[in-house]
């Protein structure tokens, strides 16, 4: 999100830090209320844009009329259980003071699939799909690999989201945004490309993992769920980006207004 906090002063809008007690997903349907209410009448602070770790709300059910433009933006799911699991170890460059949980526990992801401990359980990766579920069914994924909530998350994905991007294709991902919400993101793309790129984190001392353990890990029905999920959302982007982006000597740009008004 520091692309967001980089362009607010320039364009004009508000972000908001959604921070949750103890990192919560889920908000309880009490706060869930609170929070779409004070969205909806917090005209002095809009044009905003929200950001925090929580699972999807569905306005509508809530009561309200209007609802806000959903984005979001996800990884490969082993990609990303490797990088929390280093990061919880050595953390990363964005805040490297701060002692992390697992500081000082040496050992690698290897050896920790090999003793099959409980910080690379494939269950830990069961994370993504019930992020795009509303916080107020997520009792019925709370067992990792539910079939229902996989189906379920590709439809609120199609139904609700107006953008998800992959972390593989980030410049992409924020071609997209500034071609389709210049309002916010006009200036994205070179921001990108010129900066330094101080908005992007690096995990200290993370190894991938060996060919052996991955290919365990890949036998998991977690994962291969998981994995269907990215896969989905890979197709959905690459399809937006085919219709939305142009490449021109090397640099992304919107194609520009594609339709046009007749007379009768």
């Amino acid at each position: 999100m520091g692309i967001a906090y980089d362009l607010c002063a320039h364009n004009g809008f508000n972000v908001l830090h959604i921070n949750t007690t103890k990192n919560a997903h889920v908000l309880s349907l009490s706060d869930q209320v609170r929070f779409v209410q004070k969205h909806y009448f917090m005209e002095c602070q809009k044009p905003a844009l929200y950001h925090g770790h929580i699972a999807f709300l569905d306005f509508s059910r809530l009561g309200m009329a209007k609802k806000p433009i959903f984005i979001n933006i996800v990884r490969k799911p082993l990609d990303r259980l490797v990088s929390y699991y280093y990061f919880l170890r050595y953390g990363d460059d964005f805040r490297p003071y701060v002692v992390r949980r697992r500081q000082g526990n040496k050992m690698s992801f290897d050896d920790c699939v090999m003793k099959n401990e409980k910080d690379c359980d494939s269950e830990n990766m069961w994370l993504q799909v019930p992020f795009f579920l509303w916080s107020s069914c997520r009792m019925l994924v709370r067992i990792p690999g539910s079939e229902w909530a996989l189906a379920q998350a590709k439809r609120n994905l199609a139904e609700h989201y107006l953008l998800v991007g992959v972390t593989e294709e980030l410049q992409d991902f924020i071609a997209l945004l500034e071609a389709a919400l210049p309002r916010f993101f006009k200036g994205a793309t070179n921001l990108f490309a010129e900066g330094k790129k101080s908005h992007l984190r690096k995990t200290f001392n993370k190894t991938y993992p060996s060919p052996d353990t991955v290919a365990k890990i890949q036998a998991s029905r977690i994962w291969q769920m998981e994995n269907e999920f990215y896969d989905f959302v890979v197709q959905q982007f690459h399809f937006i980006r085919k219709r939305t982006l142009t490449v021109k000597d090397g640099v992304i740009s919107d194609k520009g207004q594609q339709f046009m008004y007749e007379k009768n």
